[in-house]
């Protein structure tokens, strides 16, 4: 491609959250510009033309003041620089060995239209372009490891067993639903809306689902759909969930602990209160981060591409169009506003060379 120079549009973010995030925690700014050129001072980087953009929940907690409990295991974002995530992006030039231009390729990179990485080795090289590649942000990227290694290797399913998954039409909770499903489970999922609830129970194929917000009682709620007990829950809300849920639990049962959504943006997170039940019931709660499962992903592959394309395996995408909406888009995940996995598209337009 030709060298010359071009203005990079940009998400920064503005200052550290506490509560609920706002689109003004966040600006769109296009006053910086970059050299489509790989520079001389960094030889083994790639510069990458950004494709998809991911919303994740996590991208929360990056926004915390630096110095609290999650200090160590996150490196919270710096007022003034771009957000950073996931994305799926074009190498528009490369000077690594294992990457070339044209190459299209998925991992963390900046809310930004170019981003130039200077450690590519972390970034995956999508092999198969036959699917959409924005599945590459969800069913084909980190939620869907996320997915299957909490579901498979957290909780070790067994046919017949009765599963429950909270935020079930995430980004996440969707897939763990059909998982569970293929293996020939009773699926439960809740959700925040009638439109999400039909979605998992007309599309999605889960057996049951329900509206929380409709339920006064969580605990009685379980017990409506669980009258046996739950052999296996999925995450990803906390709180009263979370307490509902161990009340409802079956002896030998499993939780795995994918993220508490529920508790991001309070100053002061809710108290577990029939942790008891633990012992009681002999329940096992393990908490996970996809990352010590990656080296899985070849694995994953193989067994969810043919799903994918016989339409064992459906997934719903929430797209929102252009960078100037990534703030929106982002602040939508905690109030329940996106149906499916949130992402941005910056760019349908590939490089030609």
């Amino acid at each position: 491609m030709a060298e010359f120079e071009v203005k990079n549009k940009q998400v920064l973010f503005n200052n550290y959250v506490e509560g609920f995030p706002k689109e003004s925690d966040m600006i769109v700014t296009d006053a910086s510009t970059i050299r489509l050129k790989v520079p001389a001072d960094a030889p083994n980087s790639v510069l990458l033309k950004n494709l998809y953009l991911s919303c994740d929940p996590v991208m929360r907690i990056l926004m915390r003041k630096p110095g609290d409990e999650t200090s160590s295991y996150f490196t919270p974002y710096a007022p003034g620089s771009p957000l950073s995530g996931l994305g799926v992006g074009e190498v528009v030039d490369s000077g690594h060995p294992d990457f070339k231009e044209g190459d299209l390729v998925w991992g963390t990179t900046k809310w930004e239209h170019y981003t130039l990485i200077t450690q590519p080795e972390s970034l995956h090289k999508i092999q198969h372009a036959d699917v959409p590649l924005s599945y590459y942000t969800g069913i084909l990227g980190m939620p869907g490891m996320t997915a299957y290694a909490g579901f498979n290797e957290v909780c070790s399913p067994k046919k017949g067993e009765y599963v429950f998954i909270s935020a079930a039409s995430g980004a996440v909770g969707q897939l763990v639903g059909q998982l569970a499903k293929l293996l020939g489970c009773y699926v439960v999922g809740s959700a925040g809306s009638k439109e999400k609830v039909d979605l998992l129970k007309n599309k999605l194929n889960f057996d049951e689902a329900f509206n929380y917000k409709e339920e006064h009682d969580l605990t009685a709620a379980l017990k409506r759909y669980f009258p046996e007990g739950i052999d296996i829950y999925f995450e990803n809300v906390g709180g009263k969930f979370l307490d509902a849920v161990l009340l409802n639990m079956r002896v030998h049962g499993r939780i795995a602990v994918c993220g508490m959504i529920s508790q991001y943006n309070l100053e002061k997170p809710e108290g577990v209160t029939n942790l008891m039940c633990l012992v009681y019931k002999r329940i096992h709660m393990q908490g996970f981060t996809v990352r010590d499962y990656y080296h899985l992903y070849p694995k994953y592959l193989d067994y969810i591409l043919p799903c994918i394309r016989e339409g064992k395996v459906i997934y719903l995408e929430d797209i929102a169009e252009g960078l100037d909406n990534g703030p929106s888009a982002l602040v939508g995940l905690f109030s329940g506003r996106n149906v499916g996995k949130q992402l941005v598209s910056i760019s349908h337009q590939l490089v030609m060379y």
